[in-house]
């Protein structure tokens, strides 16, 4: 099982390179803006599209790599007081009842916005804003299924933490 946990991990860490590139781009991407706008007095409207584009991407795909690091957001006011062993079981029927399922609910629903918005071409309704806005749309699905991939590697890792507590009692 720790051989499966490592390809989880690695495969995460690909995710979150990803993460890392489009938050650089975006970066990158907001400064010759406002450069562009407040020296040069020219501003461009697909510029500024890209700049939410990047942000979608990261906190789409950044979910999955917060998963595998365990920082994503819950209420620690009882979490925090528990052992390894009971934190791994709580982390376990969380990703069970919890994540799976609301990742399941929108990534099907979401499928229809996606198709929707390649069949009719739907692009930016600014006048030279960026076309081909399904592609982005696309990563709702996309970023949802994988969740639920890492998803599995989280209570694989959770697993085996409940597992090893288990052992060194």
């Amino acid at each position: 099982m720790e051989k499966l946990e490592k390809f989880f991990d690695k495969a995460a860490d690909i995710i979150g390179f990803i993460c890392m590139f489009a938050m650089s781009l975006m970066i990158i991407d907001v400064f010759l803006n406002v450069v562009a706008r407040y020296f040069f007095q020219y501003g461009n409207v697909g510029f500024q599209e890209l700049e939410w584009h990047c942000f979608a991407i990261v906190f789409l795909l950044g979910m999955n790599y917060a998963l595998k690091e365990d920082s994503h957001v819950r209420v620690d006011i009882f979490y925090a007081k528990f052992s390894p062993r009971t934190k791994a079981l709580v982390n376990m029927i969380g990703t069970i009842v919890f994540i799976v399922p609301f990742a399941l609910l929108v990534s099907n629903l979401s499928i229809d916005f996606v198709t929707e918005a390649y069949g009719s071409n739907e692009g930016s309704a600014d006048p030279g804003g960026l076309p081909y806005r399904w592609i982005i749309k696309s990563f709702i699905p996309l970023s949802f299924y994988l969740l639920i991939f890492f998803a599995i590697g989280f209570f694989v890792k959770n697993f085996n933490l409940y597992k090893n507590s288990q052992m060194l009692k």
